[in-house]
């Protein structure tokens, strides 16, 4: 969980410096690169949904009782994959090259991780990270749900277990197109706000039909009906990542690590405490306390871009 936490975190951090250094390079707007780098990774991160069900498809198709060989096979896969993504890192380059030259050489791993959580605390004097906060923890929310209770609840009653795996790459298609598009068509805060609202209403459609009208369906419904609550869902999650880094990185381009730690910190937290309490609630419950989430949430962003939208005109007249 920690490492998962620590590489997003410095993910978030070099993608968002990468796209600075490649705007101010290129002469480009600072905002559309932004949405544009996030949009490629996110939409290529949400790949692996679909990717990775279709290998494990493949792969344990014919398992049967107690044979190993498959599962064996599918590790030295998935071993394979991440030992190439390590290799792959190691060509990253240094964007700010001359800035690294002027740092202490003889910096810690305590003393930085003591800075980072002076950044951390700093920020949360600012008011700005404390209107977004919610949606973040939001984001970690509607993640764990798919990953706790639409699995479980939704789609292993109307598909079985073997359906799981197909749910999951609609799921993640649907993310991925979605996080490409969105990064496509970010170019600043105004377009911002208008994603991130149309990928709330598409959630907040989504829950109020679980909430009020959705049973298990038999037949061609029973297959289409989880399939597509997968696909709306996964067009809300693309928003949600690309959004929410890109917005970061425009608002707050001079502690960006401060602001990608309260990212993971705050998404964490709320994956945690579903898969904590994920047993002993209902599906029903589960879905009142997203929407509840959801609304505030959404509240909280939209009165944030409102006050921003109000000083700059104010300054710029």
């Amino acid at each position: 969980m920690f490492y998962s936490y620590l590489c997003v975190y410095c993910q978030g951090t070099y993608l968002t410096s990468t796209a600075h250094s490649h705007a101010n390079d290129f002469n480009l707007h600072e905002g559309t690169v932004i949405g544009k780098f996030n949009g490629e990774f996110w939409g290529m991160f949400a790949s692996h949904q679909l990717v990775g069900n279709l290998i494990t498809l493949a792969l344990l198709r014919d398992e049967k009782g107690g044979s190993t060989s498959g599962t064996t096979l599918l590790f030295i896969v998935f071993l394979c994959s991440m030992t190439l993504g390590t290799i792959l890192m190691c060509f990253l380059s240094k964007r700010n090259g001359k800035e690294e030259q002027m740092q202490d050489s003889r910096v810690t791993f305590s003393s930085s991780v003591v800075s980072l959580l002076k950044a951390m605390l700093n920020l949360l004097l600012d008011i700005r990270i404390l209107l977004i906060i919610p949606l973040i923890a939001y984001s970690g929310l509607q993640q764990a749900f798919v990953w706790a209770e639409y699995t479980k609840q939704i789609v292993k009653p109307s598909l079985g277990e073997r359906g799981v795996g197909g749910a999951m790459a609609v799921y993640g298609v649907f993310d991925a197109i979605c996080s490409l598009a969105a990064g496509r068509l970010t170019f600043g805060l105004s377009s911002i706000t208008i994603i991130v609202s149309a990928g709330a209403l598409i959630q907040i459609i989504v829950l109020l039909w679980l909430l009020l009208g959705y049973s298990v369906a038999g037949g061609v419904l029973g297959t289409v009906y989880p399939l597509l609550i997968g696909a709306l869902w996964g067009i809300g999650d693309g928003v949600l990542n690309t959004q929410l880094s890109a917005l970061l990185g425009i608002l707050f381009k001079h502690d960006l690590e401060g602001a990608f730690a309260q990212l993971k910190l705050w998404q964490s937290a709320s994956i945690a405490v579903v898969f904590f309490i994920s047993s002993s609630i209902s599906l029903q419950t589960m879905v009142i306390i997203l929407f509840a989430a959801l609304c505030i949430s959404l509240a909280g962003f939209l009165f944030l871009m409102l006050q921003f939208e109000k000083a700059f005109s104010y300054h710029a007249s």
